[in-house]
């Protein structure tokens, strides 16, 4: 039987080496000039010239980054009032990073062993987000597993039903499972309520939304927004170099792939956001191109790309870290890095978000001293993260962002998906809640009580 690959296996063409200096990367990111790829490899290793990270080096990037910050867009901190409704945790492609999925046969009517997965129906979703929309979110998100049953509509699932080898195309019709999570198009709908912005449909489930088919992405996208989307998250890019994605996701979209569904929704007219999940098996000459690649990207879409999600690589209960392939997620220092340096290299991208689902509150404030000025979403359900082994909860009220904003001498702010609608807040005048989703009147999203997980570390 072959030896499963270990960290000590991995080599790649991709290394943080280059022929520029970490003093004159520092120089051209202090003087707003736009940085090169080599010029990120040394910021973010803070010189490749020595190893290991220099801390007095670190803060000088990270004191240019706050900087640049504070050009860019003040000292407000934003946040959006939203929930997080995942319709599905089935899923067949395999990523050795994530520990959402569950295996798309347990899910099968005929399969006897206990699971601990879920799918949603159309109705299950309706009713999920009419709550929180009553309660005055603003924003859906919803990511999902890729689900065999799932298509795009009903022609989709026709096509599929008739397929010759469904096998090939990861199809097996509804009825082979306990629920029907019903297509993506239904579930869309039944989460526009009440004129809800609905966010979701990764470029990786526009992708399983046409396998079988030859349909382009712009004609998924247009059926999708037909169907009531409204902007689309640029989750799945991982990293967006091959060499690192046949090594966590060989499964999965690739990254011309990833660009060209990216590309295609921004022509249909949907907003963008765009990702990183970092601090596995790459290094930082990867993390360089990725960031060169989004920016590009946000060139080529006019500048539909609203904000840029650094996502620290939860370990805990990953395939990755339980066969020896990773040790650890990332340190301090390299969150601290990935924030600053792409707040220097995205020139052309306002936000930078800092998550307090993956760094947790003390941490989470710390990155808007490096870069970052958006601090997440209420979320009101997460599942992703806390899958993986997550520890800082699933929740986050409007009087917590209040407090923890202030504490850092910032202007706390809601804001809309687009960051179009921005609120705001006096911290002297409680209570605190949304005001700018549909059904929102200034009322309170949640009581303490309510939360099934702190969200304090």
């Amino acid at each position: 039987m072959e030896r499963p690959v270990t960290e000590a296996d991995l080599e790649f063409d991709h290394v943080p080496d280059t022929d520029q200096s970490f003093e004159n990367a520092l120089a051209k990111a202090r003087d707003g000039d736009r940085l090169t790829v080599d010029d990120a490899i040394e910021l973010l290793t803070t010189g490749t010239d020595i190893e290991g990270i220099d801390r007095r080096r670190k803060e000088r990037v990270l004191e240019a980054a706050d900087r640049r910050r504070a050009n860019v867009v003040g000292e407000e901190v934003t946040f959006v009032a939203n929930l997080n409704n995942n319709v599905t945790t089935a899923c067949n492609v395999g990523c050795l990073f994530c520990n959402f999925k569950d295996a798309a046969h347990t899910f099968e009517s005929e399969y006897e062993a206990e699971m601990a997965g879920f799918t949603k129906t159309p109705a299950d979703s309706r009713e999920t987000v009419a709550d929180a929309v009553d309660r005055g979110i603003y924003e859906v998100t919803s990511v999902s597993g890729l689900h065999p049953a799932f298509a795009l509509d009903d022609e989709h699932l026709e096509i599929l039903r008739s397929h010759p080898t469904p096998k090939e195309v990861n199809f097996k019709p509804p009825g082979t499972y306990e629920t029907d999570p019903g297509t993506y198009a239904a579930q869309l709908e039944a989460m526009s309520v009440d004129g809800v912005h609905v966010h979701s449909m990764t470029p990786e489930e526009a992708y399983h939304a046409c396998r079988g088919t030859d349909w382009s992405y712009e004609e998924v996208y247009r059926r999708l927004q037909d169907a009531g989307l409204d902007t689309v998250p640029g989750t799945a890019a991982e990293i967006l170099v091959d060499e690192i994605r046949e090594v966590i996701c060989p499964g999965k979209i690739g990254t011309d792939g990833w660009l060209e569904a990216m590309e295609a929704a921004a022509d249909v007219g949907l907003g963008l956001t765009a990702t990183i999940m970092y601090g596995h098996v790459e290094n930082e000459a990867h993390h360089a191109i990725h960031l060169k690649r989004v920016r590009d990207l946000q060139e080529r879409v006019d500048g539909a790309i609203t904000e840029f999600v650094p996502l620290s690589f939860v370990h805990q209960n990953t395939p990755l870290f339980e066969h020896d392939v990773v040790s650890s997620g990332p340190s301090d220092d390299e969150d601290e890095l990935l924030i600053a340096v792409s707040r220097l290299f995205l020139d052309n991208v306002d936000h930078i978000q800092s998550s307090w689902v993956k760094y947790g509150d003390e941490q989470g404030l710390k990155m808007l001293s490096c870069g970052a000025d958006d601090f997440m979403g209420t979320i009101l359900s997460e599942e992703i993260t806390k899958r993986a082994g997550g520890e800082y909860g699933e929740f986050r009220s409007f009087s917590d962002y209040v407090e923890l904003i202030e504490s850092i001498g910032r202007v706390p702010v809601e804001r809309s998906t687009d960051y179009e609608k921005r609120r705001v807040i006096d911290p002297d005048e409680p209570p605190f809640g949304p005001e700018l989703g549909p059904k929102a009147d200034g009322t309170p999203l949640l009581e303490r009580d309510e939360r099934t997980v702190p969200a304090d570390d």
